[in-house]
């Protein structure tokens, strides 16, 4: 079995720490590891550390960044998103019909992995027998904001969209629905067989762009390739036709933490419901979600607020209106895009950079280079000050290397860093324009 990750999309939910650069399933919301990181390690002993990715050219070095190299990892770059349908199609296209997949978000907080792995194996039989399986999750609450699947034992009676509150609470009542994760597991070729019969433009639109892709390191799909295939869930364009359909119910402690409502639920908290967070100094305030990237958030006297703050936004809110900071999001693409699109910190294969300071003729940033890795800056004009560890500037036809409390100066000229060292290299670097 190999673990496909679906890892698109870019959170806006979840704004300001979520952007389209660094969206929220790459973000550690919850500790030190993402949402991200904790799929794979929740699936590494399912599928002996075999994955497949599918992702866009914004998120690939992110997703370089955070996979561990002892994982069997294989990368699938489209250069627009087609939805679900698609993406798992070409996945499936590059392997063997009999090997079972095991898809899921990249996204989702899955808290209880025994219950979690129990029901793996299950649907892991259903898929051996040629069976498209997916994964129910117990409701707890009359939840409005997924989809639900009717079911009767294992057997899918059918998929309900996004009910309203008086139909989720029927739902809930009746015992037999179950909201749909978005998590599935079957056979490659299974899937390609009913994805034909039941949508065949994806299928041989998606076949065509497989076909003339460049299969490399990472498979990369073309542009015009993948505008053709038509943008389909694999909800409408499968599941909901196929008579191979079964339903593996779970009560997993699943969440897709798609609002900062959810986040602060899952969030650890003080004995005032506050959010714990060292950078926190509240006053007479309860049953508040604080998170702070870097300043202190002094609170007096409030109660069910959020309040996110980063770098470069603040983000203020009554607790159980977080579903409408989308809403600021589509304003801020109008008024501010590049809030919505880069966080001041990059991450890339090779490590990281921040913006510290920008000003009318210079930038100011800091790179952290990782161990055994290089990278090349272009046409660089500026100052390279080594604070921390050591790196060997390569340059034309020179190479020197330089230590902390060194720096480099270059003067509109290639220099390829390379830090050959067992710890970080950190550089602050002035960029003149």
């Amino acid at each position: 079995m190999i673990n496909l990750i679906l890892c698109g999309g870019s959170g806006t939910r979840l704004w300001p720490l979520s952007r389209r650069f660094f969206p929220k399933h790459f973000y550690p919301l919850l500790g030190e590891d993402s949402l991200f990181q904790l799929t794979m390690q929740r699936n590494a002993g399912l599928t002996k550390n075999r994955f497949i990715i599918v992702t866009n050219e914004d998120q690939y070095e992110l997703a370089l960044n955070q996979s561990s190299p002892k994982y069997d990892t294989h990368v699938i770059l489209e250069p627009v998103g087609r939805n679900t349908a698609p993406a798992i199609a070409l996945a499936c296209m590059g392997l063997k019909p009999e090997e079972v997949l095991l898809i899921s978000p990249s996204d989702h907080l899955i808290r209880n992995t025994v219950a979690y792995e129990e029901a793996v194996k299950l649907a892991l039989k259903y898929a051996e027998s040629d069976q498209l399986v997916t994964f129910g999750i117990k409701p707890h609450y009359p939840e409005t904001g997924y989809g639900y699947i009717e079911a009767d034992g294992h057997d899918v009676v059918s998929f309900k969209e996004k009910p309203n509150l008086e139909t989720a609470e029927v739902f809930l009542q009746a015992g037999n629905y179950y909201w749909n994760s978005g998590m599935f597991c079957f056979k490659a070729g299974v899937y390609l067989e009913e994805l034909k019969v039941h949508a065949p433009e994806i299928y041989e639109k998606a076949r065509i762009a497989f076909n003339n892709a460049t299969h490399k390191v990472s498979t990369h799909i073309d542009l015009k390739d993948m505008q053709a295939i038509p943008d389909l869930s694999i909800d409408y364009a499968v599941m909901e036709h196929s008579k191979r359909v079964k339903v593996v119910p779970a009560d997993m402690g699943w969440t897709d933490l798609g609002s900062f409502d959810s986040l602060y639920d899952e969030l650890e908290k003080d004995n005032q419901g506050n959010t714990i967070n060292a950078k926190l100094i509240a006053l007479n305030s309860k049953n508040n979600c604080i998170i702070s990237n870097g300043r202190t958030v002094a609170t007096i006297g409030v109660e069910d607020l959020i309040v996110v703050e980063t770098h470069d936004a603040l983000l203020i809110c009554k607790r159980g209106h977080s579903q409408d900071v989308k809403k600021v999001v589509d304003k801020l693409k109008i008024t501010q895009p590049y809030l919505v699109e880069k966080q001041q910190q990059r991450f890339y294969s090779w490590g990281t950079e921040l913006n510290l300071w920008e000003g009318h003729d210079y930038r100011v940033k800091e790179i952290t280079l990782r161990p055994q890795s290089q990278f090349l800056i272009e046409d660089f004009n500026g100052v390279l000050n080594v604070v921390k560890g050591g790196v060997t500037a390569h340059f034309q036809n020179e190479i020197q290397s330089y230590s902390a409390g060194q720096s480099i100066t270059v003067n509109n000229r290639d220099v390829e860093l390379t830090n050959s060292n067992a710890v970080d290299a950190v550089l602050v670097v002035t960029l003149f324009r």
